[in-house]
This record gives structure tokens, C-alpha cells and sequence, in this order.
């Protein structure tokens, strides 16, 4: 028997270690894009809660309006599910009245879709008071 040369050895081995590491950065380049998604929603849930408490907490509107406000917005820029669980209420922080809009979504595990968790975020804004008439003085 004759050895053979080191270039008939490794015939066929640059279609393997291609396979493989394709296979590989693909699972990568997937797992990116994944948590880009978690990310984008996140931040669209949180700022969607922000600007209906901001709404809410306007002189004139009521917290519940601030809760429609978070629907209208994460139906706009996500989907109508991640609007389902939607609440606005008054709470006291010290001695200031806030507005609390509290959004539960679901967190999304393959693209926007498919089973996941719940993402729970809540955004506040201080009630507006009502306008004082100008200071008189002595």
C-alpha cells in the first residue's frame, strides 16, 4: 500500500467544515434577530405605556383615556394582541398624584409570533394640576 498524497486526504473535507459552520452561523445570525425583536417590542410596549400615562395625565383626561391611547399606539406599531391587557389607574407617589398605565404583552419567541411569556411594563406621569390664576401681591 501506498500512502496517498495530503491533497486526496482532504478531498471533500471543504464541503463539511462549510456545512457545519454555516449550520452554525446560522443558528447565530437567528438568535440575533430574535432578540432584536424582544428588544423592539420591549421598547415599543414601554414607550407606548409612557405616552398613554403622559395622555392620561393631561388636565381634562382621565386615566382610562391614557389606557386607550397605549391600545390605539401598540395596535398601530405592533399588533392588536399586544393591546389586550391594558390598565391606567391614579396612584399616590409621596404626595403627588401619578398616573400608572400598566401593559402586560405577550413576549415574543419566534419573530412576533408563536408562544412566550408575558412582558409587564408600566409608565408614569405626574397629574397636571389645575392652572392658578396669577399671584396677587401686597
Amino acid at each position: 500500500m501506498r500512502p496517498q498524497p495530503a491533497q486526496a486526504r482532504d478531498e471533500g473535507s471543504a464541503v463539511a467544515e462549510f456545512a457545519a459552520v454555516a449550520g452554525l452561523l446560522s443558528l447565530l445570525f437567528a438568535a440575533v434577530v430574535q432578540l432584536a425583536v424582544v428588544q423592539h417590542v420591549r421598547a415599543t410596549v414601554a414607550d407606548g405605556a409612557g405616552e398613554g400615562a403622559r395622555f392620561g395625565a393631561l388636565r381634562g383626561n382621565a386615566p382610562a383615556d391614557g389606557a386607550q391611547r397605549t391600545r390605539d399606539l401598540l395596535a398601530a406599531s405592533l399588533s392588536p394582541r399586544f393591546a389586550r391587557d391594558v390598565t391606567a389607574r391614579v396612584v399616590r407617589v409621596g404626595t403627588a398624584p401619578v398616573v400608572e398605565v400598566r401593559v402586560v404583552a405577550p413576549l415574543p419567541v419566534l419573530g412576533l409570533l408563536g408562544p412566550g411569556g408575558a412582558l409587564t411594563v408600566h409608565g408614569h406621569a405626574l397629574v397636571e394640576a389645575p392652572a392658578q390664576g396669577p399671584a396677587v401681591g401686597p
